[in-house]
């Protein structure tokens, strides 16, 4: 989308809010009738993803899924480094992660840390509407490819800078990795049970994940803000900025009393029985009962122990949560005595919230995730049928699709930019020969 379109669109765009606000909401209602849906939400809009790992290109991997043609520039020799994380597949360039997490991407390959190169990722940002980056602060200023360098050349431009600790602050310099913004966030001391060593909040790289849902969303505000009035701007995040923005009411409770959340094991000091109770095959439920009806189901309808939920007994939160540990004990004795099934059939006909603890088995078996699409299975001509998950979210009317799987290195170089900057063969070849590309 070139920046005469977009100062034609924002124009047209003010036109239209004024013109509406003459209007009565009958007159709009009868003057626009439902169109149909032409292409996906984002089609037109132009990414270049020049960050690694998850961290930042996730929020490109979202964009793709709705519309967005995504360049994933890269380092000519090797690549992405998520090409070698995780399982290894049949292709060698490309692990499972990568043909995961790399979907509906385009692989040019340039190399930054050479003039030329730079001139050339210039050349092409100048064409695009998004930049994705997700080094450390001052990396691509080193390069000459900062912030005020693509900006100058195009105005339009919305850029999402990803690092650990974000561009500023006295920890801007530090690396910057999921499990480190787990625990700066606050998340992983809350992780594991009382008294014992803090665990890791999952094994993957949930923090990456979240950060990006964040870029996303700010990518959505800023190209919102450039409909409006042409221009573009950045957009900074820190990786554990993400992490903290989830901790609830912590930062409200000890601001205002003091209080320290500690942890809490598999259930919570804010609810009872609230947590995670085995099975008699073995297996595990989650239950959250968070108010007194909630355990009365439970107690009454499912478990057939009235007496339970009476007011002189646990019926009360606040008798349940003094007595949690002889609560969490009965409701465990009570869901040993079942298997999993029986009990999620016994519990879900009573209204009691509970849920399956899921091990990735248990989602590929599981109807619902069938039913909702969140497995889709990818056939690739190199590595065979690959499942990665679905897309999310679900739009009615333009949902987003997977076109195929993380591609191979470069292998879109020169018809990216053949097409796109008009490289004649000679050029490419001559870039080619310098390892500029």
């Amino acid at each position: 989308m070139s920046q005469e379109t977009q100062d034609s669109g924002a124009k047209e765009t003010r036109g239209a809010a004024e013109d509406a606000k003459t209007k009565k909401p009958t007159d709009q209602a009868q003057e626009q009738p439902a169109a149909e849906p032409k292409g996906l939400p984002l089609d037109g809009i132009r990414v270049v993803d020049v960050g690694n790992f998850i961290a930042g290109p996730y929020a490109a991997s979202i964009l793709s899924e709705f519309g967005a043609e995504v360049y994933k520039v890269e380092y000519p020799i090797a690549g992405d480094p998520m090409r070698t994380l995780g399982t290894p597949s049949r292709r060698q360039d490309s692990t499972l992660f990568w043909l995961s997490e790399a979907r509906n991407r385009k692989s040019v390959t340039i190399n930054l840390r050479q003039p030329t190169g730079a001139k050339l990722f210039r050349k092409l940002v100048a064409k695009c509407d998004v930049v994705v980056e997700s080094f450390r602060p001052g990396t691509m200023e080193s390069w000459g490819v900062g912030w005020d360098d693509l900006s100058k050349d195009n105005p339009g431009l919305v850029m999402l800078r990803v690092t650990g600790y974000g561009q500023t602050g006295p920890f801007k310099d530090h690396r910057g990795f999921a499990h480190l913004a787990h625990a700066f966030g606050g998340l992983a001391y809350l992780c594991g049970f009382p008294g014992q060593t803090p665990t890791i909040p999952g094994p993957n790289p949930l923090a990456d994940y979240m950060v990006s849902l964040y870029g996303a969303i700010g990518i959505m505000l800023a190209l919102r803000h450039r409909e409006q009035t042409g221009r573009g701007q950045y957009i900074d995040i820190g990786t554990y900025e993400a992490v903290f923005r989830q901790l609830d009411e912590m930062s409200t409770a000890y601001g205002v009393h003091g209080k320290i959340r500690e942890r809490e094991g598999a259930g919570t000091i804010i609810a009872c029985p609230h947590g995670h109770f085995r099975t008699k095959d073995d297996k595990w439920v989650a239950i959250a009962c968070t108010n007194d009806k909630m355990f009365a189901r439970l107690a009454e309808d499912a478990m057939e122990r009235p007496e339970l939920a009476a007011e002189g007994t646990f019926g009360l939160k606040h008798k349940r949560l003094a007595a949690h540990e002889e609560v969490d004990r009965i409701v465990g004795d009570w869901t040993a005595s079942m298997t999993r099934d029986e009990l999620m059939k016994k519990c879900l006909a009573a209204q009691v919230p509970i849920g399956a603890l899921n091990s990735i088995a248990d989602i590929f078996a599981d109807p619902h995730y069938q039913a909702r699409g969140n497995l889709a299975t990818i056939n690739d001509p190199d590595v065979g049928e690959i499942t990665v998950p679905g897309v999310i979210p679900k739009l009615s009317e333009t949902p987003g699709r997977i076109e195929h799987l993380g591609p191979t290195l470069g292998n879109m170089t020169d018809k990216v930019l053949g097409e796109l900057l008009g490289m004649t063969a000679a050029e490419l070849a001559e870039f080619h020969k310098n390892h500029v590309v």
